[in-house]
């Protein structure tokens, strides 16, 4: 027969075989840790959003103070702090790699809004570059010639780049070395005010020198 084992009430039951409690048993378990670190506080914008690091987000010690609302020189970062503060402006790191690193106080938001501004004005005008083009035949007499380069240099001095081409129509193709000769005069005739970007290249029935102005 089975052998039954009696308890006393209220006395202890064993435990496992190596005297451990069950699991789930005592304090509760701490969960398995998810990969996560501690949870902060509020963490300042990325730099992918804000490409200034500002106020409190300036690590350095010192900085150089540059601009015309401050006595330009090196202060402590709580003085440029204080100073931000006491102005009701912004501490800006603009240069962060110098040493020490400068700073402007000034207020950001306007600072981003105008920095903004310059860069569509910027894209904007280069969008805006105009080419003119100037078409020469490949026998084109002295007088027409030197109108259309008159009309060239004005198109360069309005900032506009020049599409010089040399037309070849029918059989006046066998004249192609002629018509190189002719823009490669032009070219010099005009480096005064434009520079060659592209030398005489033939294109079908049109040989193509491109110009652009020259900076001043």
């Amino acid at each position: 027969m089975e052998k039954k084992q009696n308890f006393t009430p209220g006395a202890q039951r064993p435990n496992n075989a190596a005297g451990q409690r069950p699991a789930g048993a005592g304090a509760p378990q701490r969960p398995a840790n998810s990969g996560m670190g501690p949870r902060r506080g509020p963490q300042p914008p990325s730099k992918e959003k804000d490409p200034h690091n500002i106020n409190e987000r300036i690590r350095a010690r010192e900085v150089r103070l540059v601009g015309d609302n401050v006595e330009n020189g090196i202060y402590s970062i709580h003085d440029a702090m204080k100073l931000a503060d006491e102005l009701e402006l912004d501490l800006v790191e603009i240069s962060p790699n110098a040493a020490p690193p400068v700073c402007k106080i000034l207020d950001y938001q306007k600072f981003l809004y105008q920095q903004k501004k310059k860069q569509k004005e910027q894209k904007a005008k280069q969008a805006k570059v105009t080419v003119k083009e100037i078409r020469f035949g490949p026998q084109t007499d002295d007088h027409d010639y030197n109108f259309k380069l008159k009309h060239a240099i004005g198109f360069l001095q309005e900032g506009a780049k020049v599409k010089a081409y040399v037309f070849f129509k029918g059989r006046s193709i066998l004249f192609k070395e002629q018509g190189e000769v002719l823009l490669l005069r032009f070219a010099q005739d005009i480096e005064d005010y434009g520079k060659v970007e592209q030398m005489p290249v033939l294109e079908g029935k049109r040989m193509i020198m491109m110009l652009s102005p020259k900076k001043k």
